[in-house]
């Protein structure tokens, strides 16, 4: 058993989990899936073997931007803010 310091010195999250918003480009045929043993369960997509997080918010806005270009193939997410004051942008790229 060690100390505070040797455990906060050691510690390495359990979970790898990024945000969308990290990818240069996504691909709207990702298959999105559902995590649903976290403490929070999560929607996410892999890509490399890399979960990225899927936030609800994002999934909306794509909704609407292929109800109007049902033919986009790609996108990216611009993310704002912190916290409860997070946004996201999905900006449509072919």
């Amino acid at each position: 058993m060690g100390t505070i310091k040797d455990e906060a010195k050691n510690y390495e999250p359990k979970s790898s989990v990024k945000n969308i918003s990290e990818l240069e480009i996504v691909d709207v045929l990702n298959a999105v899936l559902d995590e649903e043993d976290a403490e929070f369960p999560y929607k996410y997509i892999e890509d490399k073997g890399v979960r990225y997080k899927m936030p609800i918010s994002v999934l909306m806005n794509l909704k609407a931007i292929l109800a109007a270009n049902p033919n986009m193939k790609t996108f990216k997410v611009s993310k704002s803010g912190k916290g409860m004051d997070t946004r996201y942008v999905v900006i449509p790229l072919s």
